[in-house]
């Protein structure tokens, strides 16, 4: 009898939403966090980074975890799977050029993985370099089996299995819900606005960017946590999904590529929501760029999402010192 894959909350929806073959994507590759020509898509552990300016949110340690952080190096950047303790490494901006604002950076890789480098410290210090206090969020991932190989076997087991029709069972989803990782995004706004006057932070100008599953989580923390109060939202190749919108939702900026393998084919309905509510929504649709394009520098029109983005803060003020 074949083992049931079981499917996450971020799984079940890309299915709901998307289809099966959105969950074959995200399952086999994690985020598609690759450039379209990859020299090098080999999964090689390395030294967990001392990470020493990484501060501890204080959501404790995931519950049941067995496995501990480990790392890896593909596709010429760093990846962290296996997190249990959830962390926000700042990226903060030359005094003389901040701007007042941060933005918390949720990287994607399918709640399995961690893209560190190319949708997180890239992003961060992109956005330091604009005068915006950038903060990179670690937070805590399903648990993966702790060998590299036993790691990759199961990838290619998620992929071989995802599509195939799922035998009843009883057995629990991996995660029942978000919830780890919702607490540990909520500790992150919190902590940036206790330490906003350290930092020089205006409190009511903390934003929030997310990559596929990182975007799925910032669009949730929006959504779901008022008490964060997000002053704005970037959502980058992530779900598309229609949901309801509440009245005081934050400016939300969107970049997706046309030829996405995941979420290219599911329509623009968060798009409409936020225009029926009425609520200030940017929407960039790229020719190409796929999944995972992040701050690669490819031939593609997708490259410019991060000035774009940039453009976007800017249009906003967000860019300019608080008076």
């Amino acid at each position: 009898m074949k083992r049931r894959i079981p499917l996450t909350p971020f799984l079940k929806f890309l299915r709901r939403t998307h289809g099966k073959i959105a969950v074959i994507a995200i399952a086999a590759a994690f985020g598609f966090a690759a450039p379209a020509a990859a020299q090098n898509d080999t999964m090689t552990p390395i030294p967990t980074p001392a990470q020493s300016d990484a501060i501890v949110l204080g959501t404790g340690p995931l519950p049941g975890a067995t496995a501990s952080e480990s790392w890896y190096r593909q596709y010429d950047r760093n990846f962290a799977r296996n997190v249990t303790v959830a962390t926000l490494t700042p990226f903060l901006p030359d005094p003389a050029k901040a701007a007042g604002t941060a933005v918390i950076v949720a990287p994607g890789g399918g709640f399995r993985s961690l893209s560190m480098e190319n949708e997180g410290s890239d992003v961060a210090r992109a956005l330091a370099a604009n005068g915006v206090a950038a903060f990179v969020l670690k937070y805590r991932l399903i648990q993966t089996p702790a060998d590299m190989a036993a790691y990759d076997a199961s990838m290619k087991a998620m992929f071989a299995g995802a599509g195939r029709p799922r035998a009843p069972s009883n057995s629990a989803p991996v995660f029942p819900s978000l919830e780890p990782q919702l607490a540990d995004s909520r500790a992150a706004f919190a902590l940036v606005r206790r330490r906003a006057g350290e930092w020089h932070i205006d409190p009511a100008r903390i934003g929030m960017v997310g990559f596929s599953a990182g975007a799925a989580l910032t669009l949730q923390t929006a959504l779901q946590q008022p008490d964060t109060k997000p002053a704005f939202i970037g959502i980058i190749y992530g779900p598309l999904a229609p949901v309801t919108v509440p009245a005081d939702a934050p400016p939300m900026f969107v970049a997706l590529a046309a030829d996405d393998p995941i979420f290219g084919h599911g329509g623009t309905g968060l798009i409409q929501s936020w225009m029926q509510a009425n609520r200030p929504v940017e929407f960039h649709l790229y020719e190409q760029g796929g999944h995972g394009f992040g701050m690669y520098q490819k031939t593609t029109t997708s490259t410019g999402w991060f000035d774009a983005f940039v453009s976007w803060m800017r249009m906003h003020g967000w860019l300019t010192p608080a008076r």
